[in-house]
């Protein structure tokens, strides 16, 4: 039996620890790339993890963003006419979760009324204020007939409930009315409806309100 040259077995030799380093390689590339992938997959599902969380934590911040917004729009209060006539506006809350329970309604100091208190119906009636209203006008030269809607101010703080929960809101409005004169029996005064001016601190309702009264009707 022959024997390979001394050459050829160191041949062989090289040959197959090639073969071996490159499987080993190859091994190794199989490895790393499996890694990669394991990595990919695991920086994927936190990702997703992480977005689902970020969705839900959006859905939160929105909803009690939308939650709030409810709760203000229930707890601010505007009155609106829901009938109004010669001598009388008949008042509600815009929003129907709020229940009116009493009003103080404070007039112009020039006009020298007391303020008039009213329970569980809001309103504006006539009767309160015309002749002090009248005699105001007439002492500041005003026309006897007017061409469209007068203005006179009120202050009104209202005690109304949402949720059973007891609130207060003071602001300025503005009773829209028309005056009309008679030869012989003198003017009559027509109420139209109430308009929103803006809300004020307790402590400062009349002040703001004589101020806008001011400008309403200033004198000659």
């Amino acid at each position: 039996m022959s024997e390979l040259p001394s050459n050829e077995n160191s041949d062989a030799g090289t040959r197959a620890e090639k073969r071996a380093v490159e499987a080993a390689a190859i091994r190794r590339r199989w490895i790393t790339l499996g890694e990669v992938l394991a990595l990919v997959a695991v920086v994927i599902s936190a990702l997703t993890l992480w977005s689902n969380w970020s969705d839900r934590q959006d859905d939160k911040v929105a909803k009690a963003e939308e939650s709030t917004r409810a709760s203000s729009r229930a707890t601010t209060l505007t009155l609106v006419a829901s009938a109004a006539s010669k001598d009388r506006i008949t008042l509600r809350p815009a929003s129907d979760a709020q229940s009116v329970q009493s009003q103080t309604l404070l007039f112009p100091s020039g006009l020298g009324l007391d303020p008039v208190e009213t329970t569980g119906e809001p309103r504006v009636e006539g009767d309160w204020f015309e002749g002090a209203l009248k005699k105001a006008r007439s002492a500041a030269h005003r026309p006897d007939d007017s061409r469209g809607d007068e203005q006179m101010p009120v202050a009104i703080v209202t005690r109304y409930l949402v949720d059973g929960a007891s609130h207060e809101d003071v602001a300025l409005y503005d009773i829209g009315y028309s005056i009309s004169g008679h030869l012989f029996s003198g003017h009559s005064i027509s109420l139209r409806g109430l308009s929103l001016v803006t809300r004020v601190p307790r402590a400062s309702a009349q002040a703001r309100l004589d101020a806008r009264w001011a400008r309403l009707l200033p004198a000659r």
